[in-house]
């Protein structure tokens, strides 16, 4: 079985407010209080502390850890990153029911979500196509409702998988929705070949990691409803048995 964190957070945040509540309920008429039950003690301590957390996870921040390489170069296997949780729209949590549109994705927005196959599983992308959109991928090449994505060449790039095997990639500057970002691609390797037209309310979404990356090309679409957030800031480095401790990885993401 799966660890739902979030709903257990609420579960005992709930249960901690409950406590205190009706305890609080049975004791306000006496004159002496006594000695609170330590089951009382701690739910009184740890419900503000829960809440306060519960509150900041939901609606303003949720941190999260890159597991794997297929954001590379962008992103690297021990970022911790911050996802902006209000960036495209405040939601109730565990329901996920959209209470205020607050903002829209945007084409290039680097991207978390429940996996449509797995919603208990987050993913992180890069958004690719909007609704409306016609994606085509050709081997090494991405086309947007018939035109070519332009990408300029940077040089070789030695990307580091999960299983800390390196790859020799070729690293290029992609420019998407008008904002720019690297991606990688292996040379001398073929590629997928296909094409899709997203419907109203689902996303498109590649990793930076074009031929090392599972996403909407394999599995297909991300509904609008499965959005998380946007990432934002890599906030701490840390990859046990690669790179180690880097403080040189903290910034905003591109």
């Amino acid at each position: 079985m799966d660890f739902d964190l979030e709903l257990w957070l609420v579960i005992v945040t709930a249960l901690c407010g409950i406590i205190w509540f009706f305890y609080w309920l049975l004791t306000r008429n006496r004159s002496e209080k006594g000695v609170e039950p330590w089951y009382v003690e701690y739910a009184r301590s740890f419900f503000p502390v829960l809440l306060i957390v519960l509150l900041l996870r939901s609606f303003v921040a949720e941190p999260f850890r890159i597991p794997s390489g297929s954001m590379l170069p962008t992103l690297e296997i021990g970022d911790f990153i911050l996802v902006s949780k209000f960036a495209y729209g405040v939601r109730l949590p565990v329901t996920h029911t959209k209470l205020v549109d607050v903002g829209e994705p945007k084409t290039g927005d680097v991207v978390v979500f429940r996996f449509p196959n797995d919603p208990s599983v987050d993913y992180i992308k890069r958004l690719v196509g909007m609704p409306g959109d016609l994606v085509e991928w050709n081997n090494k090449e991405l086309l947007i409702n018939g035109e070519v994505v332009g990408r300029e060449p940077l040089g070789g790039y030695e990307a580091r998988d999960q299983r800390n095997i390196i790859h020799k990639t070729e690293r290029l500057r992609e420019t998407l929705g008008g904002v720019g970002h690297d991606i990688l691609i292996l040379p001398g390797t073929g590629g997928r070949t296909g094409r899709m037209v997203v419907p109203e309310g689902h996303y498109f979404v590649m990793g930076d990691n074009r031929d090392m990356s599972n996403d909407s090309r394999m599995w297909g679409l991300v509904p609008e409803e499965n959005l998380v957030g946007k990432a934002i800031l890599v906030w701490l480095h840390f990859n046990w048995g690669g790179d180690g401790l880097s403080f040189s990885r903290i910034g905003l993401i591109d």
